[in-house]
């Protein structure tokens, strides 16, 4: 039977990467909001999906913390380092998914809209590259038995 430790971690991530997202993109520095690249002028429409897009990440995070404790028991004894691992990693899947789905392919928002966004963009994209690659190598690599 496999572990729902590293799955619960993802999930976490996931749902942590979306929490820090919304907070620093969208409400401390203001680039975008969920749909202002579709209604630039509607902030109504805006905080409702901002609110909706939280919701959906408090979900990620409850599921993953419900997971978690679930697989307390069969959690690797190295489990901090690779926990930290998986949620990375899963924080980097939700700048891949989110970025390529909502910035390029729909259209619905830009990570900062205007001169250069397509360099933001792809900017984001490497980063969760970044952090899937680095937090998936922590996740998986055993730490060496002492002694």
């Amino acid at each position: 039977m496999r572990s729902a430790f590293p799955f619960a971690c993802l999930l976490l991530g996931l749902g942590v990467g979306g929490f820090i997202d919304g907070i620093v993109l969208h409400q401390l520095l203001e680039w975008h909001h969920m749909l202002s690249g579709w209604y630039p002028a509607d902030m109504q429409a805006n905080m409702v999906a901002d609110g909706l897009f939280h919701l959906l990440c408090l979900i990620f995070v409850m599921t993953g913390i419900a997971l978690l404790v679930h697989a307390a028991p069969q959690a690797p004894a190295d489990r901090g380092r690779r926990a930290f691992g998986w949620m990375l990693a899963g924080w980097g899947w939700f700048n891949l998914v989110e970025g390529t789905v909502d910035h390029l392919v729909l259209g619905v928002h830009h990570v900062r809209a205007g001169a250069g966004q397509l360099a933001y963009d792809l900017a984001f994209l490497a980063v969760g590259a970044g952090f899937v690659a680095i937090g998936t190598l922590l996740g998986r690599h055993r730490a060496k038995a002492p002694g």
